[in-house]
Order: C-alpha cells, then sequence, then structure tokens
C-alpha cells in the first residue's frame, strides 16, 4: 500500500498529490525530531509508538488544475434530510454528558483556565471514494485547508480545516489564534458572502467566547516571544468557516533558525484551541480521561520545508474513513460558565462540515 496525500491550500485553484512510491513514511517519536526534515507531516495530537508522527516522503509530487471551483462563499446549505438528521442529533448522548460533568468540575475547582474536550460520531460509509469526497470538500470549502491523507499506520483521514498552526518560507513565519465558535443562522448566513455581505457588526460575540479566544492568543504571544523578536500581531476578527464564524488573531514573525523548524512546533502544539491551559496540566487530563481517543484529530499536517514552503494546519473539521464506517471528530473549549447543551450543539455543528459532504 502506497502513502499518500492531496491537499488544497485556502482560496487556491489547484492541488498537489504526494506520493511515497516504496516503504512506509518514516515514523518519529518526537517534534523535535522534525528538525531539518523535509516532507509531509502527519501528526496526532498525542504522540505514541502506535500513533507516531508520520513523515511521508514525496517520490512523486504532482501540482493539478482544479476546475470549477467556486469562487465566493463556502457553504451549501444542507438538504432538508441532512437537516432534519442534525436536529435530532442535537439531543446530548450520555457518554459525552459524563465527560462533560467530568471536565466543566475541574473548571469549577479552578484546576483549568479552559479545557477542550471532544467526542466522536459515526456516520455511514457513502458512496462517493475518499478522493471524490476530497473534491466535493475542494470545490465546497474554497477558504480552507483541505487535505486527504492514507498512510498503513494511519488509516485514511479527510480534513477541511480552517486553522494554521505554522506556514512561512525563509525566515517569515505566520500562526493564528482561532477560538471561539458560533453557528450562522438566518439572515447571518449572508456574513461574509458575496454580492451582498453582510456587516461584521451584525455578529456578537458572548464573553465566553471573547475570553477563550484571548486565552489562546495570549499563549501564542508568550510562546513565540521565546523564538523571536519580531513579532506582530492583528485581530481579533470574526472569519468565517463553512457555516460557522470563529475569533482570529493573526502573529507574523521572524524566525530564523529554520533547521529547528521541530522545535518551534514543540512549542506550538498542542495550543489551548485544542488542549486547554495550564497546557501540560490539561493535555495530560484529557489523554486520562476522554472517553475515547483522539488519534490524528487534533494533531496537525501538511508539508514542512525549511528551505521552501511550510503549511502545517491544525487537524481540525476531519473524519477517519475506515472500511465500513467514517468516524467524525470534533471538539469544543470549555470555560467555568460552560452549559452542555451549548457545547454540544457546539460540536454538532462542527460535524456538519464533514456531513455536508455526504449529501
Amino acid at each position: 500500500m502506497s502513502s499518500y496525500a492531496y491537499y488544497r491550500l485556502p482560496r487556491a485553484n489547484s492541488y498537489t498529490r504526494i506520493t511515497q512510491l516504496k516503504g512506509e513514511p518514516e515514523q518519529l517519536l518526537s517534534l523535535t525530531a522534525l528538525n531539518g526534515r523535509e516532507g509531509f507531516v502527519v501528526a496526532p495530537f498525542a504522540v505514541s509508538e502506535a500513533e507516531p508522527i508520520l513523515l511521508i516522503r514525496a517520490d512523486e509530487v504532482v501540482t493539478c488544475e482544479e476546475l470549477g471551483v467556486r469562487r465566493g462563499g463556502d457553504y451549501k446549505s444542507p438538504s432538508t434530510e441532512r437537516g432534519e438528521k442534525t436536529q435530532h442529533l442535537e439531543k446530548v448522548d450520555q457518554d459525552y454528558l459524563l465527560d462533560f460533568l467530568n471536565f466543566h468540575a475541574q473548571l469549577q475547582q479552578g484546576t483549568f483556565r479552559k479545557i477542550v474536550l471532544s467526542r466522536q460520531a459515526v456516520e455511514p460509509l457513502p458512496d462517493s471514494s475518499a478522493e471524490e469526497l476530497f473534491f466535493r470538500a475542494c470545490h465546497q470549502y474554497p477558504r480552507l485547508f483541505v487535505a486527504l491523507v492514507s498512510t498503513p499506520v494511519s488509516g485514511t483521514w479527510l480534513m477541511a480545516t480552517p486553522e494554521i498552526l505554522l506556514e512561512g518560507s525563509g525566515s517569515n513565519y505566520h500562526t493564528i489564534a482561532l477560538a471561539g465558535t458560533m453557528r450562522l443562522q438566518g439572515e447571518q448566513l449572508q456574513f461574509d458572502q458575496q454580492p451582498q455581505p453582510l456587516d461584521m457588526n451584525a455578529i456578537t460575540w458572548s464573553t465566553k467566547n471573547i475570553q477563550e479566544q484571548r486565552y489562546v492568543a495570549t499563549y501564542l504571544m508568550e510562546t513565540l516571544e521565546h523564538f523571536s523578536h519580531d513579532i506582530s500581531e492583528e485581530g481579533p476578527l470574526t472569519v468565517r468557516a463553512g457555516n460557522l464564524v470563529h475569533l482570529r488573531s493573526d502573529f507574523s514573525f521572524r524566525f530564523e533558525e529554520t533547521e529547528r523548524l521541530g522545535r518551534l512546533l514543540q512549542a506550538l502544539h498542542p495550543t489551548p484551541a485544542v488542549c486547554g491551559l495550564p497546557k501540560r496540566e490539561a493535555f495530560n487530563f484529557i489523554c486520562r480521561n476522554e472517553q475515547f481517543p483522539r488519534h490524528y484529530y487534533s494533531g496537525f499536517i501538511g508539508p514542512l520545508s525549511p528551505q521552501g514552503e511550510t503549511h502545517l494546519y491544525v487537524s481540525l473539521r476531519c473524519m477517519k474513513i475506515e472500511s465500513d464506517c467514517c468516524r467524525l471528530f470534533a471538539g469544543g473549549g470549555l470555560m467555568r460558565d460552560s452549559r452542555v447543551e451549548q457545547e454540544w450543539a457546539e460540536t454538532e455543528a462542527k460535524m456538519e462540515t464533514m456531513r455536508n459532504l455526504f449529501v
């Protein structure tokens, strides 16, 4: 079985296919092992011998024009059938409720300022091939990073993610703080759409979402200050991702030690956007207490090239394509004032990014 990856950068009108023709991807057990390396990276949330960092060697690289990508909005309304199913699924299940109560108790006790709780959902395997789903995602989500990756170790994953972990070239790099989530409804669906976009001021954020995003932005600035003395921050701004909006702050910085990108990645991953604060304590709690393992969800993925261009994205809005089903993943940041029904509804809204591809 050859290992391969398809990816399409946001707003690009072409996609790239990378194939490793012989052997399996290299398996690494630490992010610092990526120092000086080049290839397509598939990293899990928690690195282990069973789920290592994978580095796909680019034996064959093909860039293809993708015809017919819509250049306007990036949301296609689900069908009536899908809408009815979504409404049915908005009832909180018991596994999630138990996890929520456990995680939220830690917030009430002051153990964490924020912690991210994830869940899974299983959908029937669609008639479409994995490649067809990738192209469908490219058409439906032109503003997102879309990737399809398959290896003997990881299995096959598809994602359409809005979150940059690290990208850049030379000594100029970029990352973002993306947190806070709202589902667009009614006239809000015209937000950032053509020809008559809804004014940005029509989106009002709760204190919880604003505080959650600020936690992530503050963490990123404090982390980057260990690597660069030339950092600029812009935002937060409201940005759209499918039928959701998020708060986003952009950080541009200079990083001269490009052969040590692995060290920078070790400091950045996992960000509080997918983990929590304090980071190490939240990470350990998640690994011990979430009922379902995250695997490669909330890790990161993309091409790494210290001497060329790097485009690494957090593995969100994703699913694992198995032999008899698709396993969807989503999570949300919990704060002290979080409510279980609202958090469950947020994960359902995030899963719609992949579910809409089945329509």
